[in-house]
């Protein structure tokens, strides 16, 4: 399999702010609401704007500036029955999550969005959530152990009739959810979605997951973050694709997009985002190789909380498809973009940056002699039964 797919268009995906605080954690405006009423106006904006997924955040306890969170897997059950294209993915937790529980969820939300649920499983990284909750925190590479079962059950649940599984931390014995997930043509079972960067991490998403998602990075960043989820899937016969996060500032002249970004890091709010970084990096550090998500984050990067001006998608709306589509050259499938201003944000993307994108993907296709089909999906790459 080649690195790109320059055949098929890239997938847009926007972060659902469900969280307090919009996505900066910076004192500079941000017209961009945490309540459902803006956020189900948002689902339909961006539907209508040629995204094709939102990801709702999971977060239980006040972190990076977000005093007050909705919950991931409600917020997007109530989004799936806002819209009618829109597959919303819901971040959950192992741990706080049993995976025959997570897996009926899902295939409720699928029955009721006609074939839209998704699922980002999130390892976790806050002890305090845990902890305070009164449940087990694993250290890091252990937590990987759990994750992998727990995507092992869910794939099994939602595919065999009588599954049974005996792991370290769970043990599902001759179970069958009926009804199962939706039958959608080219999707085997609800796409299940999972980051990180360290090894472990690394090694699980090429064991395991449908997408793999990256922090923001630039160009060489990404190709070397992915390069443990490919050799991982490449010894398990897997195919997954990969997400690239980024934070997206369109402006009418690069000079206006800069400055505004100068502005988001000025008026940062120092206390949170610097206990964010201890807490991060405290957690990265906790690995046994020294990697791990913000490990080599610097205070500009986690003003926001996944890197995403590292990608670099700052400028004119030329400037920000022309990179856009020079990531898609060296492997990304989807584009997980978030906003200073959402709505207004995500309609300018689908007007201003998406059609230029849409261009360029079929003069690179044309260039590498490829047919570009700008109505085909992705094709999902499932393992064998014995890579499951």
């Amino acid at each position: 399999m080649s690195v790109a797919d320059l055949s098929t268009p890239l997938k847009f995906a926007y972060w659902v702010p469900n969280v307090s605080g919009g996505l900066v954690v910076s004192t500079i405006e941000q017209r961009t609401g945490w309540d459902f009423e803006y956020n189900r106006k948002l689902a339909r904006i961006a539907e209508d704007a040629g995204f094709e997924y939102a990801l709702s955040q999971t977060r239980y306890a006040a972190s990076y500036g977000a005093d007050k969170q909705h919950e991931a897997t409600s917020f997007s059950l109530a989004l799936l029955a806002a819209t009618e294209k829109l597959k919303v993915i819901a971040a959950v937790h192992p741990g706080m999550w049993h995976p025959g529980v997570l897996a009926k969820f899902i295939i409720t939300a699928d029955h009721i969005s006609n074939g839209r649920a998704a699922v980002n499983i999130v390892s976790g990284w806050l002890k305090d959530e845990f902890v305070n909750f009164g449940l087990d925190w694993l250290e890091h590479d252990e937590r990987y152990v759990r994750t992998e079962e727990f995507i092992r059950v869910l794939r099994g649940l939602w595919t065999e009739e009588g599954y049974s599984q005996s792991g370290k931390y769970y043990d599902i014995t001759d179970f069958t959810l009926s009804p199962a997930p939706v039958d959608v043509p080219g999707r085997p079972h609800p796409e299940i979605f999972f980051g990180g960067n360290s090894t472990a991490a690394q090694a699980t998403a090429g064991r395991v997951a449908d997408w793999y998602f990256s922090n923001g990075k630039d160009l060489e960043g990404f190709r070397e973050n992915i390069a443990g989820v490919r050799a991982s899937a490449a010894r398990a016969g897997r195919h997954p694709r990969y997400g690239l996060n980024g934070f997206v500032i369109a402006r009418d002249s690069e000079k206006e997009a800069r400055e505004t970004l100068r502005e988001i890091v000025a008026k940062a709010h120092r206390p949170a985002v610097e206990g964010f970084r201890d807490a991060v990096q405290e957690a990265g550090a906790s690995t046994k190789d020294g990697r791990g998500m913000w490990a080599d984050s610097s205070f500009e990067d986690l003003v926001q909380y996944n890197d995403g001006f590292r990608t670099r998608l700052i400028g004119t709306p030329e400037q920000i498809a022309e990179r856009i589509v020079e990531y898609k050259k060296i492997g990304v499938n989807l584009l997980l973009t978030c906003y200073l201003h959402f709505q207004e944000e995500v309609a300018a993307f689908g007007t201003d940056i998406l059609p230029i994108v849409r261009q360029l993907e079929a003069d690179a296709a044309r260039a590498a002699g490829v047919d570009f089909d700008p109505d085909a999906t992705l094709a999902t790459h499932e393992p064998t039964k014995a890579g499951i």
